[in-house]
C-alpha cells in the first residue's frame, strides 16, 4: 500500500507551493524531461501527444478559413532582421546568433529565428505583384528560439514549438478582419476543446508586439490567480510592407502597399491546461484534447477471462470513437489508478470477475472521482455521454473560477489592496497614459492584460491620476 501511495505523495500540494506542484506534475506525468541544453526541454510522448492534438485541431480550423501551411528557414540574416527597426529592437535581448559555419567565420551573422516576420516579408516582396496575388494566407508549424534568462517547462523555454500565421491583404479593413477572426479561432478553441475560458481584448501600446500597429490577446486565469497570455493576433498595418517594399498594383494599375497580420499559439498553452485544470493528484485533461480518453483497468487480472474481457472492452470503446487503452501491466490496481489520475486520463473503466458475472463495468471520472456502474451492453454509448459531461463540467468549473477571481476596483487604494490580497484579474478604468501603467507595475507588479472587447464603465476617471478615463482594463500578475 505504501508503494501505491508513493506516486501521488511525491507531488507537492498546490496550496503549499504552486510552482513546485507544477514542476512535480510536469515531471511525474512524464510530459517533459530536462535536457542537458540549458533552458531547453525534452517533450516526452505524453506531452507531445497533447501538442499533436492541439496542432491537429487548430490546423483544421485554420484551413477552414483558407490558410495554407508553408515552412520558412530557421536562420535569418542580420541585414534582413535590421529592416524593421521597432521589431529588431523588441527582440534584440532574446536573439541567439550563429557566427560560424563549419570551420569558417560567417561574413554575416545569422539569427536563429525568434519569430519569422522578416522572412515572410522578404518572401512576400518577391511573390506579390498584383491585386490578383492577394490575399496570401500562410501559416507554419515550427520551433523558435528566444534566449530566456529564467525558464520553466512549457511556460518559458529557450526553444519552444508553435504555429505562426502570416497573412497579406489588399486593404486595412481586410487585415483587421483577419486579425480578429484568428483571435476568435483561438478563443473558441480554448473554450470548446481545452475547456479554458478566456478574456478577449486589445493590448495597450506598451504591451503590443514589437512592430505591430495593434495586438489582440486572449488571457486565461490559472488556478493560482495569475494570468497567462494564451494566444495573440497582430495587425501590422503597412509598416512591415513599407520596410520591405511589399507592393501590389491595384485594379487601377496603381502601386499600393499590402496590409499584414501575424498570429500565434505555442506549447505554453499546455502549461495553461495543467494550471487551469490540475489538482493534487496530477493532470486533469478535458476529454476533447486528451490523447487517451479511457483507460481500461482489469481487476484480478490473473483470473480466467478477465484480461480477455478487458481487451474486448477496449475494442468496444474504440469502436465507439473513444481513444482507449488497456493497462495490462503487472502493477497493482491501486498503482494503475494512481497513474491514470496522474496522467489526467478522463475516465477509467474497471472490470473484474464480479463485474463480468453481472455484465457490467465501473466507470470512474477523473474530474470528480464519481463511480458509475454501466451495463456492458451500453458501454460505448454511456462512456461517450460521461466524457461529454466531463468536458462541459470542466469548462463550467473553470468559468466559475474566472468569475469568482475577477474583481472591480474603483480607487487606486482598493486596486492595490486587491492585487496584494486577492489573486486574479482586477478590472479598473484607465486614462490611456503609459505613465499610469508603469506606476501600477512599479507599485504592485501587476501589468495590463488587455482592454476587453466588452467594455464596462466603472467610473469616469482614472483612479491612478484622476484624469478622464478612456478604457476599462483587465490587470493582473502574469506568467
Amino acid at each position: 500500500m505504501a508503494k501505491e501511495k508513493k506516486l501521488v505523495e511525491s507531488i507537492t500540494s498546490m496550496s503549499e507551493d504552486f510552482a513546485q506542484w507544477y514542476t512535480d506534475v510536469v515531471k511525474k506525468a512524464e510530459l517533459v524531461e530536462y535536457s542537458n541544453v540549458k533552458g531547453c526541454m525534452i517533450i516526452r510522448p505524453n506531452g507531445y501527444a497533447i501538442w499533436e492534438n492541439i496542432q491537429k485541431e487548430l490546423d483544421r480550423r485554420f484551413k477552414e478559413t483558407g490558410v495554407e501551411n508553408v515552412y520558412m528557414p530557421m536562420f535569418i540574416p542580420e541585414s534582413l532582421l535590421q529592416k524593421e527597426k521597432d521589431h529588431v529592437e523588441g527582440f534584440a535581448p532574446e536573439v541567439a546568433w550563429v557566427t560560424q559555419g563549419g570551420l569558417e567565420t560567417l561574413q554575416e551573422r545569422l539569427c536563429v529565428r525568434p519569430t519569422s516576420e522578416t522572412l515572410f516579408c522578404d518572401f512576400y516582396s518577391r511573390i506579390i505583384q498584383s491585386h490578383r496575388d492577394l490575399p496570401k494566407l500562410y501559416n507554419q508549424w515550427c520551433s523558435v528560439v528566444r534566449w530566456e534568462k529564467t525558464t520553466r517547462p512549457f511556460l518559458r523555454s529557450a526553444e519552444f514549438l508553435w504555429q505562426e500565421g502570416h497573412t497579406a491583404h489588399a486593404t486595412e479593413e481586410e487585415a483587421e478582419a483577419r486579425t480578429i477572426q484568428m483571435l476568435n479561432i483561438y478563443a473558441d478553441f480554448c473554450e470548446e476543446v481545452l475547456a479554458i475560458p478566456v478574456v478577449k481584448g486589445k493590448k495597450t501600446d506598451k504591451e503590443k508586439f514589437a512592430g505591430a500597429q495593434s495586438t489582440y490577446t486572449i488571457e486565461a486565469l490559472m488556478h493560482d490567480g495569475k494570468a497567462l497570455q494564451s494566444g495573440t493576433s497582430h495587425n501590422f498595418g503597412d509598416g512591415f510592407a513599407k520596410a520591405f517594399g511589399i507592393q501590389y498594383s491595384d485594379n487601377q494599375n496603381q502601386l499600393q502597399y499590402v496590409h499584414q497580420t501575424s498570429w500565434g499559439m505555442s506549447t505554453r498553452i499546455i502549461g495553461a491546461l495543467i494550471m487551469v485544470h490540475g489538482d493534487d493528484s496530477g493532470l486533469k485533461l478535458p476529454p476533447r484534447i486528451a490523447p487517451v480518453q479511457a483507460m481500461v483497468i482489469p481487476i484480478s487480472q490473473r483470473k480466467e477471462g478477465v484480461m480477455e474481457k478487458a481487451a474486448e472492452l477496449r475494442d468496444v470503446l474504440g469502436a465507439a470513437g473513444i481513444r482507449a487503452k488497456l493497462d495490462g501491466s503487472d502493477k497493482s490496481p491501486g498503482w494503475k489508478f494512481s497513474e491514470q489520475e496522474m496522467r489526467g486520463i478522463p475516465i477509467r473503466v474497471e472490470i473484474g470477475p464480479k463485474d463480468m458475472e453481472q455484465n457490467q463495468a465501473v466507470i470512474v471520472r477523473r474530474d470528480n472521482r464519481e463511480k458509475i456502474v454501466v451495463s456492458l451492453d451500453e458501454l460505448g454509448e454511456k462512456a461517450n455521454e460521461i466524457l461529454e459531461s466531463i468536458q462541459q463540467d470542466m469548462l463550467a468549473r473553470a468559468k466559475a473560477h474566472l468569475e469568482s477571481h475577477t474583481y472591480e476596483a474603483h480607487t487606486y487604494e482598493e486596486f492595490k489592496d486587491i492585487v496584494a490580497n486577492k489573486p486574479g484579474f482586477v478590472k479598473m478604468m484607465w486614462c490611456g497614459d503609459e505613465a499610469c501603467e508603469m506606476k501600477i507595475k512599479e507599485d504592485t507588479t501587476a501589468t495590463s492584460r488587455c482592454m476587453p472587447f466588452e467594455q464596462e464603465q466603472l467610473g469616469d476617471v482614472c483612479p491612478v491620476c484622476g484624469r478622464p478615463a478612456k478604457k476599462l482594463v483587465y490587470w493582473g500578475k502574469a506568467y
